[in-house]
Formats: structure tokens, sequence, C-alpha cells
């Protein structure tokens, strides 16, 4: 079957679902298609395992954002369970995120506590509206450099965020929140540092980088900390401890309350509750994405917003922060076997229950193992393989990629998303203007032609239109990141049940990153269900830059045209995949 970009659009447009069936949760779906109790035990494990995840990290990123650690707990208990019972996605793990560390630190500073959960209520009912308006569909569209440099840039905010812990430094006054004068004070009590804080972090980081190569399935944050916690209590090491300066986590969960409200407040909040819903927004839906390529499934992203805005609301209600969807702890839950949302709601659950029972133990823990925590975290959200890809890919990119993560370190993080989109806007631009006048036999707007006289069209092969094991998929045009989440589902459910997938590229003068990289995550796909995907008439600036992105055999082979695919195809036939 060979179909074109226009004509899979039509073919998904033939019926058009209701407003019900759009915002349907996916508790209810999963429950429809039935329901056992094998995948009962199964969510029951997984819940449990991403809990005791998230029972460390939760107080650790509460109290890098400014707030008390039990706050972090009441945004994994009220938000999560939210996230997971009303969720366009299967297996979205929802609470207080490290990329939230920036925008609520700088928000409390400047409101208070109560500013934080005004902006949080505010910022929820934002995304209701967006998901209600279906705006979901296009935050698909900031590209790819953009989303790598903000969660660098943040990477590195958090990581200077803890060295005040890690090292037990004493500071003679408030610590400032702007990086420079950060760095610059902390510099300047460097003969403050603890010594013992400091072995407790470098431990506690060793513990955690060692158990994640020698035993990944072991809980190995929790392991450090209640290490490090064991051992400052034994020895009585004279470092700071959630009990030293928080006096210890509530074992309760508070009576929702509506947060303080007046117009003067809500106008001073607006802009970090327009920054909250941004970035709970756009965190969630590249959560869910990771989640439908481990897992072969599609969320519902309009879905997921409304109960991302949900979220943040029944976090507001009982002291919480913001919530959004958490890459780590849903890929966490998906590799522990998770069958449906019921998951994500028991380990809500879970976290309640350790905080109702263990809450006067949270006393012992030391900040510097905390810190040590979100150390491992800001290096794992750094994504320093796809920096560096970016970085190498072209200069449009690099510029984008590095005007995102510098504004997001010097500036601000809203202003660096704005910025970076803006440019990679002006960077398309510029590459369909160049496009235009170099690639003379590929223009970008196809005009009309007529039927004969060409001499350039092959004969219709009706064998091949009907064939049951083989799909042919044309690309026209630019590949760029406005059309990269359309054509990428197209692709990403077109091919699940063949036996070789043809993409051919011949009409395609230019592809970006974005698209570059939604094709590598089909051809990872592709393999891993041993489909193979054959690439066909790709120039070498769009086959270096799919290369680049990790479109390699054996995930992919390549051809000089879609003929030469086919007979290679129809010539193995009854062998396995093989590489190029």
């Amino acid at each position: 079957m060979s179909i074109t970009s226009d004509q899979a659009s039509r073919l998904h447009q033939l019926r058009q679902p209701t407003f019900a069936e759009l915002y349907l949760p996916k508790l209810v779906t999963v429950w429809r298609e039935g329901y056992g109790l094998a995948d009962f035990r199964a969510d029951v494990f997984a819940g449990l395992t991403v809990a005791i995840v998230a029972l460390p990290l939760s107080m650790a990123i509460a109290i890098a954002s400014g707030v008390t650690p039990d706050r972090g707990l009441y945004t994994a208990v009220a938000g999560g369970f939210i996230v997971s019972l009303l969720g366009g996605s299967r297996f979205q793990i929802g609470g207080p995120a490290g990329a939230f560390i920036v925008l609520v630190a700088a928000t409390a500073e400047r409101h208070g506590v109560d500013g934080v959960i005004l902006a949080t209520m505010m910022a929820g009912l934002f995304l209701i509206g967006a998901g209600l308006l279906r705006v979901g569909t296009y935050i698909k569209f900031i590209p790819y450099p953009v989303t790598v440099g903000f969660t660098a840039g943040i990477a590195v905010i958090i990581f200077a965020s803890q060295l005040r812990d890690l090292s037990g430094i004493t500071l003679a006054g408030k610590e400032p929140s702007e990086f420079v004068p950060k760095l610059a004070a902390l510099a300047g009590a460097l003969h403050t540092v603890n010594p013992s804080a400091v072995v407790v972090a470098l431990v506690s980081i060793a513990i955690i980088a060692a158990l994640r190569v020698w035993r990944p399935s072991w809980p190995g944050i929790l392991i450090a900390v209640v290490f490090a916690a064991v051992i400052c209590a034994v020895f009585s090491l004279p470092v700071e401890t959630i009990g030293s300066r928080f006096g210890g986590i509530p074992r309760e969960l508070p009576s929702p309350v509506l947060p303080a409200f007046s117009l003067e407040k809500a106008r001073a909040v607006l802009p970090d509750a327009i920054a909250f819903a941004l970035l709970a927004a756009i965190e969630s839906l590249l959560s869910a994405v990771v989640a439908d390529g481990m897992t072969g499934r599609r969320h519902r992203s309009n879905c997921e917003l409304v109960a991302q805005g949900a979220a943040n609301i029944g976090s507001a209600l009982f002291g919480g922060i913001c919530v959004t969807g958490l890459i780590a702890r849903t890929a966490t839950n998906i590799r522990a076997g998770a069958r449906g949302p019921l998951a994500g709601m028991l380990h809500s659950v879970f976290l309640l229950l350790f905080m109702l029972i263990a809450a006067p133990l949270a006393s012992y823990i030391p900040l510097a193992a905390l810190a040590a925590v979100l150390v491992v975290v800001a290096w794992t959200m750094a994504e320093k393989h796809e920096f560096a890809t970016l970085v190498r890919s072209s200069w449009g990119d690099a510029v984008v990629l590095l005007a995102t993560f510098l504004l997001t370190i010097f500036r601000d993080l809203t202003e660096g998303i704005l910025v970076g989109f803006a440019l990679g806007a002006v960077l398309f631009i510029h590459r369909m203007a160049e496009m235009t006048g170099i690639e003379e036999r590929t223009p970008l707007m196809v005009a009309d032609r007529p039927d004969d006289g060409n001499g350039d069209r092959v004969p219709y092969d009706s064998a091949l239109a009907v064939d049951q094991d083989v799909l042919v998929y044309r690309i026209t045009g630019a590949f760029f990141f406005g059309a990269s989440s359309a054509i990428g589902s197209v692709l990403d459910g077109v091919a699940d049940r063949r036996k070789a997938f043809v993409v051919d590229f011949a009409a395609v003068p230019f592809l970006d990153s974005t698209a570059a990289n939604v094709l590598g995550r089909v051809a990872a796909k592709a393999h891993r269900q041993g489909i193979r995907l054959f690439i066909t008439g790709a120039s070498p600036m769009v086959r270096r830059a799919l290369l680049t992105h990790g479109v390699t055999p054996p995930r992919a082979r390549y051809r000089t045209s879609l003929e030469r695919a086919i007979a290679d195809i129809k010539g193995r036939a009854a062998d396995g995949p093989t590489a190029s």
C-alpha cells in the first residue's frame, strides 16, 4: 500500500471522535478492555516500586523549591492520584518535578508559600482550559532543541541549588536565587564547608550510582537515603537534617482548604501561574510520549492536560506545589510491570501510608543525602547525549539549543522557551528559503502537473497496493517540527502489523532535528518489533541528519530508490530482519 501524508490525514479524519471519547480517562478504557486479578497484582507491585522511589524525591524536590518537605509529599499523594485517575495516559505518574524547582523557588521568594499555592491552582485552571480547547496538540510543535536546551539548563540550576547542602556551607545571609550571585556567595563561604556533609553526600551519590550499575532493580535512592540517615544517627555526625531544619513532617494529610485569594494577589502571581502551566503541559506530554514509545500505546494529549489541571487544583487544595507527569517515575512504573492507571493511584496510596507510619523517622534524614539525590536527578535529566548530538548536527540547531540553555540559566525559564521557539521558527524560514534556492528539482510546494508527458511516473503496482506485509509511505515537502507530530503518529501506527516498512524521502528537501528524532523513535520501535524499515531517496543532507539521530543500521536500511527497496524486500521475504 502506498499513501501520502494528506491521504493518511484524511483517513484519520473520516470519523471525528466525540467529546466523551476524547476525554474519557484511561482508567475506564483499561477497565473496559478487561482487568483481572493478575493485572491488579502487577499494578500493586508497580505502585509500591514507584512509591519507594518517589518518597525521598518528593521531599528533596520540595526542599529545593523553597518549601517544607511535607508539601512535596502532599503533591505526590493528592496530585499523583488525580493524574492517574483522570489522565489520558495509561502509565503516567504525577508528582512534584525537578524541572519546577527553579520556578517554584522564585515564586516562593517573591510571593511566599501562599503565592505558590495560589499560582498552582491558577495553573490548574489554565491547564484544564488548554485541554478543553485542544491546545495539547500544538504543544507538540515545540522544537526538539528547545526541549533539550531548557531541560539541560534546569539541570544546571538544580545542581547549583544543591551545592550549599552538599557541602554543608553556612551563609551569613539568605542564599541568592540568581545563578551567578549564588555561585559568588557560595564561593565566598567556602571556609565554612562541613566535611561530614561532604562525605555523606559523596557516599550517597556513590551508593546510587553503584546500585544503578550492579543492582538496577533495587531502589537505590531510598537505600542511599536510609543508609545516610542511619550512619548520621549512629555516629552523631554534625550534619543538618530534616528534623533540625524543619522539625520533621506531619503524620497526616491536611484537610483541603482553598488558598488565600485576592485580585491583587492573583494579578501578582499570574505570570508564575502561566509559567507553571506551560512547563507542566510540556513535561507531562513529553513523559506521555516516552511512555508511548516504551509500550507501543497511545496517549490522548488533551485529556492528559485536563487531568494535569485537576491534579494541580487538587494539590493546591491540600497545600501542595505544582504537579506534572514525571518521565523517570513513569519509566520506573512501566519497567515494574504496570498494567494501567491503577498503579499510579496505588503509588499515591502507598506514599500516604509511608507518611502516616514512618513520618517520625524522616526527621533523621540528612539534607546532604537529599541534595545528593537531586544531583543524581540533575545528571540524569541533563540529556547529555542529545545535547552533544544537537551541537554537532547543524549550526542552526546549535544556536537554538545554546540560546535556550543559556537563557534558562542566566535569565528565566519562560524567556528561554519563548526565545528558543522564536529562533526555531526563524531558522526554519531561513532553511526553507535556502532550500528553495538550491534544490531546483525538489520545490517546497509541488504545483499541479498533467498525468502524462512528464516521463517521471512509474506504472501503478496493484500488487504492492494490496500487499498486507509491506507498507510504503511517501513524505512530500519539508519534514519539520510543525509536521513531525502528525506524521510521527501516522508512521507509528500504520506499520504495527507489517513485516516491512518503506519511508520514501525522495520528495523531502529538508528535515529538522525534531523530525529526525521522531523518525528515530519510529525506527527503534520497528526494530524492537522485528519490522524491517527501509529509507529510500534520502538526499545526503537528509540522510546525514537521520544518521545523527539514531536512524542507523540495523534499525533502518538505506536504498537509493523505492524500487530497489521493494526488490530487496521481495527477495528476502522468507528471511528474518537483516542489516543493510
